[in-house]
């Protein structure tokens, strides 16, 4: 054990070359940053999980009922144990051949078997109310935390001249502040993770768990090696559109379309800004070029910058589902959803435009078939009338 901390705390991991662990433990004005300090998080996690569900049940589900938030009424599916066991345990997508053999063990028709775990997959879709209540809690921690950073950043020379994060490197004193921002942040993102399984699964639920665990390795190596400047800006520029999306979101689940609509432009503004132009040309350009003016490029300064990179690879996928929204919303005049979508899975939506496009095609049918039937009449009754006039015409000449 004490062989694996002797070389994970290895002071060239973590440090620029001629700077020691003893160094560190001179700086002046403030303690430095220990890798212990941290160790807090995880009670604060647990915390935060707690005071999320109080929260969601208290503030956010009678806000959403105050705003509108209604629930979809989705039919509750017969009982069915062949069924329910197959889509418990192996799919809630059978495919054709498994559909006609659970028909027969079942005894019940191909078209009664789909529409079973159809109504059965409509049936574990989250309701709006919980949609409203998650993204509640997020609107509600990244508005507190961006202003919080905001407030504490603004008067700092780093803000305003990212050259500064490198002055007096690595031996520069962390402000208290500053530690609780870091610390809230860690915090809150181990609570995202341990409640992974409650949450709502998008279709960048991978990107998503990618995303948290990049988050939680930056905060946690930027602070041991004392990149805390630079990582208080990073939480800055995530946290500036975060709570605009959330925002978005909540109006959107009730109802309030054109409000929802004009946060959704803002945000994706908002994001296109931060994301792909403040982020790569004052974050990540001023941590791989400026920060060479220093020190001299260590272990720690390659796995900081790929971090960073991975980030900005999220940024540019997230930005081209942000795009295509607006696309729809500028030129076809709807705003859908969110193309990260809340619904689990593509192919229930798939379903869900089938049927849309069913019921169209009924419509259509009907009112076809109606001015067919009226051609139809007026035609017999044309006929009708000119054969009257016919005979009526005849009649004098018979006389």
């Amino acid at each position: 054990m004490k062989l694996l901390n002797d070389w994970l705390w290895k002071q060239e991991y973590w440090l620029p070359p001629g700077i020691t662990w003893e160094d560190m433990a001179q700086i002046t004005g403030s303690p430095s940053p220990l890798p212990r300090d941290l160790l807090l998080s995880l009670p604060l996690a647990v915390g935060f999980v707690a005071v999320r569900h109080v929260f969601e049940r208290s503030v956010a589900a009678p806000l959403g009922r105050l705003l509108g938030v209604r629930d979809r009424l989705c039919l509750r599916v017969p009982p069915a144990p062949d069924l329910e066991t197959f889509y418990i345990r192996h799919s809630r997508h059978p495919a054709l051949n498994e559909v006609l053999s659970l028909a027969r063990q079942s005894g019940l028709t191909q078209t009664q078997v789909q529409v079973w775990f159809r109504h059965r997959r409509n049936q574990d879709r989250p309701s709006n109310t919980k949609k409203f209540c998650e993204a509640s809690w997020r609107f509600v921690f990244y508005l507190t935390a961006f202003s919080a950073g905001l407030a504490s950043l603004i008067d700092t020379p780093w803000f305003w001249d990212q050259t500064e994060c490198w002055r007096g490197y690595p031996q520069q004193p962390v402000e208290r502040v500053h530690y609780w921002y870091y610390l809230t942040e860690l915090s809150f993102y181990w609570s995202l993770l341990l409640c992974v399984s409650m949450d709502i699964k998008r279709k960048d639920f991978k990107q998503q768990m990618v995303h948290h665990f990049a988050t939680i390795m930056l905060l946690g190596f930027s602070y041991c090696a004392n990149y805390i400047r630079v990582g208080t800006l990073v939480m800055l520029i995530h946290d500036a559109s975060d709570f605009l999306l959330e925002a978005a979101k909540m109006f959107n689940y009730a109802g309030w379309k054109k409000t929802c609509n004009t946060l959704f432009i803002v945000f994706a503004v908002v994001f296109l800004l931060t994301r792909l132009v403040v982020f790569p040309s004052k974050i990540i350009s001023t941590t791989l070029i400026s920060s060479m003016e220093v020190f001299q490029p260590f272990v720690g300064y390659y796995f900081f910058n790929a971090l960073l990179l991975v980030l900005q690879a999220l940024h540019v996928f997230w930005a081209w589902l942000i795009l295509r929204m607006a696309y729809k919303f500028l030129f076809l005049g709807k705003l859908e959803k969110d193309e990260r979508s809340d619904d689990e899975s593509e192919e229930d939506e798939d379903e869900g435009e089938d049927e849309e496009e069913q019921v169209s095609w009924r419509k259509r049918r009907i009112i076809l078939d109606s001015k067919l039937a009226m051609m139809t009449s007026s035609c017999v009754l044309n006929n009708l009338a000119s054969q009257r006039a016919n005979v009526c015409s005849t009649t004098p000449k018979a006389r």
